[in-house]
């Protein structure tokens, strides 16, 4: 890590000077030019009042943030092959998110899980076949193209009666899958 490039970035983040945090944190500006510069390096208590100067602690400042991936590739997915369907989580590790994609493919007389009742919302758009969508007692086709957008509280699931296979990006919040 480099402490300087640090401490630098998040002096800009707050808005100060170098000489707004050296009065602070009651340290010079040449020092904290040259620590900024990674031309030295401060004790710990040092270091410990320059943190606090900017808002924040020791813990805080070595907590390494992992950097958020915002594209997911075909290796980056996983495959549930089942009986009725395939399922691929093309967003992995949704648990810690709002909302779950996943890329359901449905064979010839295929059938999603039943989705029991909850408390989010889901929606589906049909990328290639047609499904099946029965909520309860009632039957809704939904061809390629269209799209579906239900509440959980009634139970649910996908049924593919035709000869070809559907595929469905389904997205539910919160994620169940």
């Amino acid at each position: 890590m480099e402490i300087g490039k640090k401490i630098k970035r998040l002096r800009i983040q707050k808005g100060l000077t170098l000489e707004e945090l050296a009065s602070r944190s009651e340290l010079t500006k040449g020092f904290l030019s040259q620590l900024e510069r990674d031309l030295t390096s401060p004790s710990i208590a040092t270091l410990n009042d320059i943190v606090e100067a900017l808002g924040s602690t020791l813990g805080d400042f070595f907590k390494e943030e992992k950097e958020e991936q915002l594209v997911f590739r075909k290796k980056d997915f996983f495959v549930d092959e089942r009986e009725n369907c395939t399922i691929n989580w093309i967003v992995p590790n949704t648990q810690k998110n709002e909302m779950e994609p996943i890329l359901l493919e449905l064979p010839q007389g295929g059938e999603s899980f039943v989705m029991e009742p909850h408390s989010g919302e889901e929606f589906g758009y049909v990328l290639e076949g047609t499904v099946l969508l029965i909520t309860g007692e009632k039957r809704n086709i939904v061809h390629k193209g269209e799209t579906f957008y239900l509440s959980g509280k009634q139970g649910h699931y996908l049924k593919n009666e035709k000869k070809t296979t559907a595929r469905v990006l389904w997205i539910s919040t919160p994620p169940l899958f």
